[in-house]
């Protein structure tokens, strides 16, 4: 398709999550079509199909006029931090994270090197994933936010903090309150423990449907694996270790759930160096509020074992 409308539907997920806006999301997904078909034209773009993965935004594979293979992505008005999103990739230039070529701030939209395989789809073990996870981290934290503001850890702490409360309630008590009693005093204790010298730019939500391989490449596990999405904070490293601590939640459940969770929260500290105390308040906040949303958004199958989870972790005692 080149220029015109975009006539594939944007995912469930997607859709989910605009109609949770009301009004401006409805709109959002009414006009999204017209919107790609218009970027097309004025960067001459051949559009191609909708591609998975995305939950806050509209992600189509396209090709340049020269051939080039590109990813168009349409930010959801509501739920996405685009100028955020935006300075962190123009910092990166490439490094860690995926090449931003072009960007319309009117639209919401940015142009991006198109990646390959999401490492979610591979089928490696969770442990293999968790170093692939780390590897990247690693080349992405020596990004330097050269003096740009980004929101902290501390700042991303309490309005954690603010949510999970907001939120429980919004949705009945959905989970025991010693849960939301335990997230919270990690939040003022991550809120607290903030460190301006200490801190990096962070990616802020480094799941494994967010790091890609190479495009093309014949062998994806082998590969570097570049970075998508990001929300940009400036914060300890722990923030960003947080996500791995949170993921996989059938993993956990598999057998006995806090041991499971704690050699986890161990193998994220040896292969980063960080400190697992730091490492397990973050992912269980990440735990808790990412349950929650999930909720709040339909997503019963994912954000029940979240919840499900953490209960188990805050039947223990509070250190990892």
């Amino acid at each position: 398709m080149s220029g015109g409308e975009q006539t594939v539907r944007p995912p469930e997920v997607v859709q989910r999550r605009a109609r949770a806006l009301g009004l401006p999301g409805e709109r959002w997904l009414q006009d999204v079509p017209a919107m790609a078909g218009a970027l097309a034209r004025h960067w001459g773009l051949t559009l191609g199909e909708v591609l998975p993965g995305g939950s806050l935004g509209y992600v189509i594979a396209a090709t340049t006029a020269d051939g080039a293979a590109v990813v168009l992505k349409l930010h959801m008005p509501g739920w996405e931090d685009l100028e955020s999103e935006r300075r962190v990739l123009r910092l990166a230039a490439g490094r860690g994270y995926a090449r931003l070529l072009r960007d319309d701030e009117a639209h919401g939209a940015l142009l991006l090197e198109r990646l390959g395989a999401r490492l979610s789809d591979l089928g490696l073990p969770v442990a293999r994933q968790i170093a692939i996870t780390c590897a990247t981290l690693q080349q992405a934290w020596q990004v330097s936010p050269a003096g740009e503001p980004f929101t902290t850890g501390a700042e991303k702490a309490r309005w954690l903090s603010s949510f999970i409360a907001g939120t429980w309630l919004a949705l009945g008590r959905p989970c025991a309150e010693h849960v939301i009693d335990r997230a919270q005093a990690y939040c003022a204790a991550r809120a607290a423990a903030h460190d301006p010298a200490r801190a990096v730019l962070v990616h802020g939500d480094a799941h494994a449907a967010n790091l890609l391989a190479p495009f093309g490449t014949a062998n994806p596990a082998a590969a570097g694996f570049r970075l998508v999405d990001p929300d940009g904070l400036f914060a300890e490293r722990a923030c960003d270790l947080a996500v791995p601590m949170r993921e996989w939640s059938d993993d956990l459940l598999a057998g006995e759930p806090r041991r499971r969770a704690q050699e986890r929260c161990a193998l994220l500290g040896r292969l980063t160096g960080e400190d697992v105390t730091a490492i397990w308040q973050w992912g269980f906040m990440e735990r808790v509020s990412s349950g929650l949303l999930l909720l709040q958004i339909g997503s019963e199958a994912e954000g029940r074992p979240m919840l499900q989870v953490a209960e188990l972790l805050a039947a223990g005692r509070d250190e990892a």
